[in-house]
């Protein structure tokens, strides 16, 4: 027989009755307030078109490298997952078997976030009352199947059933924003908004980069091959994303933190030098340029800056070759914000109408560099425990090596960075009680007022985040 499955009131609370009783009552004041998910890469397709999601294998599995980056790591082939190659291979694509093959090899994601994520979504969303096992795979994959075709379980209706307030997409410079525009074409009172990600045009590092300049130059009328036109046309593309999209922030994927603040005519001789090829220092040089010419750009249009560097992309040559991007064997890598972020912030970091969020996958950083920049350059704001770390380990460790250098008020809240939708609300949940874990310690050892707990709760679960990214 399958095993139940339940979720316990107090999952993530201390263990010490005085403080769980503490966690437990500041849980409970923020557990239901609305969700704030500022960035995100979700597909605003699905609430364009509010279509029902297809099948549990292609929402749960094919999609979340978090789930099958595990299962590749035990031996078990990403086309047995469903998981398209490039070359258009051949790949499973019976969703049915893709769901037993994850059932027989679930247990791999014991004690992770992962597991945590699919566990709420399950019994929470779904209303799956029995863990998933090789003996219950077919039951549980047609109960999901069938919730799935109802009306209730559509995008929009979950969009509402979640309590969200504000969801933030992520799209490319040359996107044009078709599912945006048709969101609010359409009179649907969902908050769906875009976030500007320029990449794809300026990094020289970027598959087709170049072309895509080209491209940049064509939507906005702009002599791309110039530097003032290309600075002009970045800016025309920022003003049609806040337009069309709703959009409030930037986001910047860079391999470092890397800035450089170069005079016109040395900035317009590096231009001219990478669209025609780079070395590795020139690319490296000229995406610090465009986080400082984006910086200048944010103190026009208002526009928040995110900048999530130290992410090793590609790391596995046989998987970028085969899947491509995105598919699991991107890894953490050391990073240096205090020297790599000093020529902007000579420049802007004592501006107080810009606000930059520093991300880190390097956690060495966060009691070292980050949360003492944040805690004296009034630009600077400490992102949440990103990618590998929004975990309960995780998220504490975040709060115990920022907090006494950054303080609650340089952070920006929670955001969930996920591509899985089911999971935004779960994501959520645990950074809730982690965070209430937290300052119930701090309470319990008369650090921390239990009234202004309370309200530092709140402000992290919600307020923090409205405000920094200017919702």
């Amino acid at each position: 027989m399958s095993a139940p499955l339940s979720l316990h009131k107090d999952r993530l609370l201390p263990a010490d009755p005085a403080t769980r009783h503490i966690a437990r009552d500041l849980y409970e004041s923020v557990r239901d307030l609305p969700i704030i998910s500022p960035h995100g890469h979700t597909d605003p397709s699905w609430f364009a078109d509010d279509t029902p999601f297809a099948d549990p294998a292609a929402l749960f599995i094919i999609p979340d490298h978090y789930i099958f980056r595990m299962l590749y790591s035990q031996g078990v082939p990403l086309e047995d997952l469903g998981v398209p190659r490039i070359d258009g291979g051949p790949v499973e694509t019976d969703p049915r078997r893709i769901w037993h093959l994850f059932a027989q090899n679930q247990h791999l994601l014991r004690g992770t976030p992962s597991r945590m994520w699919l566990d709420h979504a399950f019994h929470e969303i779904l209303g799956v009352r029995e863990r998933l096992c090789a003996d219950n795979a077919d039951r549980i994959y047609d109960h999901i199947a069938e919730r799935l075709k109802s009306p209730e379980y559509r995008p929009r209706a979950l969009y509402e059933r979640f309590n969200i307030e504000v969801l933030a997409t992520t799209e490319g410079a040359l996107d044009d924003l078709r599912h945006h525009r048709k969101i609010a074409a359409s009179g649907w009172e969902g908050r769906v908004i875009t976030a500007f990600r320029p990449d794809g045009v300026t990094d020289p590092d970027a598959p087709g980069f170049r072309d895509d300049i080209t491209e940049l130059g064509r939507l906005t009328g702009q002599d791309t091959t110039s530097w003032r036109g290309y600075l002009a046309a970045l800016a025309d593309r920022r003003r049609y994303f806040i337009e069309y999209g709703g959009c409030t922030s930037t986001d910047h994927g860079h391999p470092t933190a890397h800035t450089q603040d170069l005079s016109e005519t040395d900035a317009e001789a590096l231009f001219a030098r990478v669209l025609n090829g780079s070395t590795p220092q020139e690319a490296e040089c000229f995406r610090g340029q465009m986080l400082t010419e984006m910086a200048r750009m944010s103190l026009k249009d208002g526009l928040v800056m995110q900048i999530h560097p130290g992410a090793r992309r590609g790391q596995n040559p046989y998987i970028q070759r085969t899947f491509g991007e995105a598919k699991g064997d991107d890894f953490p890598a050391p990073t240096d914000f205090v020297h790599d972020l000093k020529p902007l912030l000579n420049r802007f970091g004592n501006d107080r109408d810009l606000t930059i969020i520093l991300f880190t996958l390097d956690e060495t950083t966060y009691a070292r560099e980050i949360a003492p920049l944040a805690g004296h350059y009034p630009a600077l704001r400490i992102g949440p425990a990103w990618w590998f770390h929004d975990s309960p380990e995780g998220i504490m460790r975040f709060r115990e090596q920022t907090t006494e250098t950054g303080g609650f008020y340089n952070t920006v809240g929670f955001n969930d960075d996920t591509r899985a939708f089911f999971s935004v609300p779960a994501r959520h949940d645990l950074c809730r009680r982690v965070d209430s874990a937290y300052l119930a310690r701090l309470v319990a050892e008369h650090r921390l007022d239990l009234d202004e707990a309370f309200r530092v709760a709140a402000d992290l679960s919600y307020h923090l985040a409205k405000a920094a990214y200017r919702l």
